[in-house]
């Protein structure tokens, strides 16, 4: 399926939610995570979707919700909705959604013990999440990256062998709550009485959400992987292209 077809498979349903993965589908990778923000043409498109008729717009990411609120620039009066830490949090249904003590504790245990073993290897180092902890090696040489990946499986292994296990992008990622991408999507769906989907991303952690759509969905890969997307688009660019057009398409289909 190119593009083109996939806007006009979805700009006549008559109610239709946009589910996009944040970092690499809106916005550039970055070295320094807080510092991503989407591109203009990707705001834009989000923008246009936004307003155009019977259609709800979501960004479901692995962050935590706080974190995606910041890169999102996302306020209580946007009409974007959410859904962080991979669907384990959502807004505006539960934005206070918390562990209990037993797994926090177990958190902090073994977040420091990430952050010890990763501290010993150029360029790692840990991120501490709601719900557990990733690695990030996008600055680490191979070798090192791969000696931090290790050391930080066998503490897990040791310790917490039934956690989440979560591969990406230069990060290796673990949580004790299990909801993937695949459960936010369908949780959007159920909230918005959505009757088709789109959902876009960049990464392995996005094909849960990808291999879970069904007859009248889209699924749509940005840049290269193995996938179960029906289109793929080269980069940020072309995605936000596709949903301008889209946007539009929708609109006018309803004039």
């Amino acid at each position: 399926m190119t593009p083109d077809d996939a806007v006009s498979a979805l700009a006549a349903v008559p109610r239709l939610l946009i589910a996009l993965d944040f970092d690499g589908t809106l916005a550039p990778l970055q070295d320094e995570p807080m510092a991503s923000r989407m591109t203009p043409q990707a705001a834009d498109a989000v923008a246009a979707l936004a307003r155009a008729p019977e259609t709800t717009v979501a960004f479901v990411s692995g962050r935590s919700l706080r974190d995606l609120r910041v890169i999102a620039e996302h306020d209580d009066d946007s009409p974007i909705l959410l859904a962080g830490s991979h669907g384990a949090e959502q807004w505006p249904t539960d934005a206070e959604a918390t562990a209990d003590g037993e797994a926090e504790a177990l958190r902090d245990e073994l977040s420091a013990r990430a952050e010890e073993a990763a501290g010993t290897h150029d360029g790692a180092w840990i991120e501490r999440k709601g719900f557990g902890f990733a690695l990030h090696t996008r600055l680490a040489p191979p070798d090192a990256a791969r000696a931090a990946g290790q050391e930080v499986d066998a503490i897990m292994t040791e310790r917490a062998p039934a956690w989440r296990r979560r591969t990406g992008h230069d990060i290796l990622e673990f949580s004790f709550r299990d909801e993937g991408k695949d459960v936010a999507v369908a949780r959007l769906r159920a909230l918005t009485q959505a009757s088709a989907v789109l959902f876009a991303g960049d990464d392995v952690t996005d094909e849960d959400a990808l291999r879970s759509l069904g007859p009248g969905d889209v699924g749509v890969r940005v840049g290269p992987g193995e996938t179960a997307a029906a289109v793929r688009v080269g980069d940020i660019t072309e995605l936000a292209e596709m949903l301008v057009h889209l946007a539009r398409e929708r609109t006018l289909a309803r004039q």
